[in-house]
């Protein structure tokens, strides 16, 4: 891969299409050179990794946009190139390399923030100051640019700068789209961060949040009887609502009064334990339209599934993060989830961890006495020697996982012209569940991102579709988009299709679900090797972090996991140490964070912890 994060990545349009047309290929890099095996002693055997990455499978695109021609057009922000002529050997290697691979979401982000604060009402935020930035196109278009105090001021819809609301959708070339495809960031993974989930705790607690922007999800949608509504949450949202009556209104707030408490009140559930949650509902004396609203839109269960006891568990979680950070349970990492995993690489890459980037493994070498692993070794022939090692499942030959069996996801990325629920603020991130036609099938998880969330072009909405697959991705997913979107061209439009969004380009493709595999069916792995596994289908991250953390606690016992990190005037230097210009965790004071004193002091982590305290 010329791209790190695997299946949590995200990329720039450009860099999308060529890890769409990378995936439709199906070569086998195979390497001929094996002058590695020379390092291989006696007492010593290989596990050979896999070449190819085989997670990602049926990939389909499709462009419904007016199709003019998009060859000649240039990205906007994209680095200059240099002159030949002077340029020193470093930067001609830096072009070798630009041409050589397509520009892709593969730096750390250099632009420092502050950690997100609750603001008075909606959203944690914090203030991105654009230090200089090189190769993330995210960075160059637009963390140059200081978003001042807050980028997220409550109460108020974000919206870029150049963001201005318009009467009705507006034409869309797809030239325009790749010349704006540096701007925004696509993810591969379709995720929420609950407010009181396990990711948010843990972003708060490792001060890994300073290094990211969140937005709040603004609205919870339902699809019922062929229409798009608005689902009301909050008690005020609940009082506000002109789809309920007075009856109903009263009817749900009992409801979810009980669920936030249901333990206490066994008598009422027990009889029902070895029901689903939506016979539980009937019990109740809910109407129609309540039990579709609390099964799927708030505890988002599906209807033949889940136990009565996991539904109100579904429910409680969902009304326990309302509030914390504004009127849904819900927040979206600025530029993509995919900025996710590039935070903790800094906060790690900051004292002292290493990564090397277009740098690939051949084989681990495992000691035939103790049937230990002992090193690995790169495409360069290199011995890397550690006692500990993670892999992630997609690295794995298949004779290693014979015995696996892996899920599948059906996963859509879609760009339209306009909203599923058109309101007066363009700037809305909202969550809809469109449940299946026919009982027993999945229902699909369907996550519509404005432009301010700096994943789509202005004018445009970002739409993730997600769905555990029953066939291919398109199969699964295709009838719902035409539920929801017109995929005719503009001449081909009928009059009811008038009032859909149109769909402007779209992909398909299915992606492995390798969560929940046990590592004892990996066959012949050493005891120090742990593997990792791409996405799940879930909303949130929990399964990641809880994953994250036995692994960790398996190698190091004794250890806290991702414990806060030192303030850099905190950190005390013995005499005896190391001179500074050595790199290391422990004695180089270049390991001190790159923000100033201000950023990087207790003032912005006390803050979010002592809004959480006050909760």
């Amino acid at each position: 891969r010329n791209y790190y994060g695997g299946n949590w990545a995200s990329f720039s349009f450009s860099g999308l299409l060529s890890w769409i047309k990378e995936n439709q290929q199906k070569t086998d890099t195979s390497d001929d050179c094996e002058d590695w095996r020379k390092l291989i002693l006696e007492n010593e055997e290989v596990i050979s990794l896999s070449k190819k990455d085989k997670t990602i499978q049926h990939v389909e695109d499709f462009c419904f946009g007016d199709q003019d021609s998009a060859e000649d057009v240039e990205e906007a922000g994209a680095l200059p190139k240099l002159p030949i002529f002077g340029a020193s050997g470093a930067e001609r290697v830096a072009q070798e390399l630009e041409k050589e691979y397509p520009p892709m979401e593969s730096a750390l982000p250099e632009a420092e923030s502050q950690e997100p604060e609750k603001a008075t009402g909606t959203k944690p935020a914090s203030a991105m100051e654009g230090n200089d930035t090189e190769i993330t196109s995210k960075n160059e278009s637009c963390h140059s640019t200081a978003l001042g105090e807050s980028a997220l001021e409550l109460g108020k819809t974000e919206a870029a700068p150049s963001e201005i609301s318009a009467q009705g959708p507006k034409k869309i070339m797809y030239s325009q789209i790749v010349r704006e495809g540096r701007r925004f960031n696509i993810d591969l993974v379709s995720k929420l961060l609950y407010s009181r989930g396990l990711l948010i705790d843990l972003l708060i607690k490792s001060n890994v949040s300073r290094y990211a922007e969140f937005k709040n999800a603004t609205r919870i949608l339902a699809f019922r009887e062929g229409k798009v509504e608005q689902v009301p949450c909050s008690r005020a949202d609940v009082f506000n609502s002109r789809q309920l009556a007075m009856v109903e209104k009263r009817m749900l707030m009992k409801f979810l009064t009980f669920c936030l408490d249901y333990e206490q009140h066994p008598d009422e559930y027990q009889d029902y334990e070895n029901s689903t949650f939506a016979q539980f509902l009937r019990t109740r004396k809910l109407t129609p339209s309540l039990q579709h609203f609390i099964l799927h839109s708030i505890a988002m269960v599906s209807e033949t599934d889940c136990s009565t006891l996991e539904g109100l568990q579904a429910t409680k979680k969902f009304l326990q993060c309302l509030g914390r950070y504004g009127n849904t349970p819900f927040l979206f990492p600025l530029y993509g989830q995919g900025e996710i995993p590039q935070c903790f690489c800094r906060m790690c890459a900051v004292f002292g961890g290493i990564y090397c980037l277009r740098h690939s493994v051949q084989c681990l070498v495992v000691d035939k006495e103790s049937g230990r692993c002992k090193a690995i070794v790169d495409h360069f022939g290199q011995r890397i020697s550690a006692n500990y090692f993670i892999v992630e499942d997609s690295y794995l030959s298949e004779s290693i996982c014979t015995n696996v069996c892996y899920r599948q996801i059906s996963r859509a990325v879609l760009i339209t012209d306009q909203s599923v629920l058109n309101t007066d603020s363009e700037q809305q991130v909202s969550i809809l569940t469109v449940p299946p036609v026919d009982l027993g099938k999945p229902a699909v998880c369907v996550i519509e991102l404005c432009s301010s969330t700096m994943t789509c072009m202005k004018d445009t909405y970002l739409v993730h579709l997600t769905c555990p697959s029953a066939k291919t991705a398109r199969e699964d997913l295709e009838p719902v988009v035409q539920k929801l979107f017109n995929l005719n061209t503009e001449k081909e439009t009928e009059n009811e299709e008038l009032e859909k969004p149109r769909v402007l380009w779209a992909v398909y493709f299915n992606m492995r679900d390798s969560s929940g595999v046990d590592k004892n069916l990996y066959d012949g792995l050493p005891s120090n090797v742990y593997v990792c596994s791409g996405p799940d289908s879930a909303l949130g991250n929990d399964c990641a972090v809880k994953q994250a953390e036995t692994i960790f606690q398996e190698m190091f016992p004794t250890e806290e996991f991702c414990p806060p990190p030192p303030n850099p005037e905190d950190i005390i230097y013995d005499e005896d140490e190391i001179a500074p210009e050595e790199s290391g965790f422990s004695n180089s004071p270049e390991t001190k964070p790159e923000p100033s004193t201000e950023e990087s002091s207790s003032g912005g982590s006390t803050a979010v912890k002592k809004e959480d305290n006050e909760e």
